[in-house]
């Protein structure tokens, strides 16, 4: 029976330079870069309250961690978010009647719940009822959105 090694601590990467992996290398040394052009285009007064943030975000992009994750999968879903496409839902308002009282919304009627026929499985059926009375225990009135297959 042969054995075969199981590549154990695959998520850590590997120091290439120095105490650095590759990519804190790679931001540490852009951030280092742009610094150093900020502080020979602009003057010294200018150059360093720009290059202080310019530094603080490659530091961050090279070693800070957000719920153990890098930061840059968090600023790459800050911008995503800002810049795509957004879900927009409407929710209805009380309208105004002419004597100044607010009408109120017709009240929703929560959707009776359907219970099938006896199927081929009683196994199948037992699911069921426990999923209905999960449901109506946590007040959910659709169950599609709460995770429930019914």
């Amino acid at each position: 029976m042969a054995q075969y090694q199981v590549p154990q601590f695959i998520e850590i990467e590997d120091k290439i330079f120095g105490p650095f992996t590759f990519k804190q290398f790679l931001y540490l040394a852009g951030g280092g870069g742009l610094c150093l052009i900020l502080f020979t285009l602009l003057p010294l007064w200018l150059a360093i309250p720009l290059m202080i943030p310019v530094a603080g975000f490659a530091a961050a992009l090279a070693f800070y961690k957000v719920n153990g994750r890098p930061f840059v999968v968090a600023v790459e879903h800050a911008v995503s978010y800002f810049f795509g496409s957004k879900l927009y839902l409407w929710q209805q308002r009380q309208i105004k009647s002419t004597s100044g009282q607010a009408k109120q919304p017709m009240p929703v009627v929560p959707p009776t719940l359907v219970v099938p026929t006896l199927s081929e499985s009683r196994l199948k059926d037992l699911s069921w009822s426990l999923n209905i009375k999960d449901c109506a225990k946590m007040g959910v009135r659709d169950t599609e959105s709460s995770g429930f297959e019914l």
